[in-house]
């Protein structure tokens, strides 16, 4: 007599094949996130989640940090094409527009996706350092901020003295800062008058705008920045 479980989870797991398993547990976990917080995240019960026994995951997941450094490698994959999403809509040929639009789809992902951002953003629930992924497509970004930096100071954008290295960790830290206080909750109290969203996106422009040695001129350039979304 064949044995009602052991058929079910048979089925799951033809049903899963070509790593359609991993895209369940993910998911699984992912749910896990939303509804009770990182801490409750165990393989177990991402197995029990995607309806297989809480060994099958283990052939793709061998701990916990595994399984959320998977949903941090799917968290920047789409980061990394809603960040390309932003800078396909503006002039490319401006590198101050440009490196702003990183940002710009940063912020957008990161509000959309809190629970992803929260994720990827915890070095102490992944394994960064681990995953050729993560650190590929970082650096990726952060190279093209570099070359977008550089092209500003060859146009007399940016001061000849510009430390790229301490700029980009300035605009990282407050884009960061933004997303975190607008997913946190924080903007009623410091910014109460426009939706989170839309306040971050205008104090990111503010800070752009400051940036650069013609930031009046690029005010006056691109003011659809200032008043979109109104």
């Amino acid at each position: 007599m064949t044995n009602t479980t052991d058929s079910t989870e048979a089925a799951n797991l033809k049903r899963y094949h070509h790593g359609k398993l991993v895209e369940a547990l993910i998911a699984a976990t992912v749910g896990i996130i939303e509804e009770r917080g990182a801490e409750h995240v165990s393989v177990r019960e991402a197995a029990k989640r995607a309806g297989v026994s809480p060994g099958a995951p283990f052939r793709h997941f061998r701990s916990k940090t595994a399984l959320l450094t998977a949903v941090a490698e799917q968290a920047m994959n789409r980061l990394t094409e809603a960040v390309a999403n932003a800078q396909s809509k503006v002039d490319s040929a401006d590198p101050i527009v440009a490196f702003e639009a990183i940002g710009q789809g940063y912020l957008e992902w990161a509000i959309s996706n809190p629970t992803h951002f929260q994720i990827i953003s915890s070095r102490t629930l992944i394994d960064f350092d681990a995953s050729d992924s993560l650190r590929d497509q970082n650096e990726a970004i952060r190279r093209k901020m570099i070359d977008l930096l550089t092209q500003a100071q060859q146009q007399g954008r940016l001061a000849p003295d510009t430390d790229f290295d301490h700029l980009m960790l300035a605009a990282r830290a407050f884009v960061y800062g933004l997303a975190r206080m607008a997913i946190d909750g924080h903007f009623p109290e410091w910014h109460p008058s426009e939706p989170p969203s839309l306040a971050a996106r205008r104090a990111l422009h503010l800070f752009m705008s400051r940036m650069t040695i013609s930031s009046k001129a690029q005010s006056q350039e691109h003011p659809e920045v200032a008043t979109r979304d109104r």
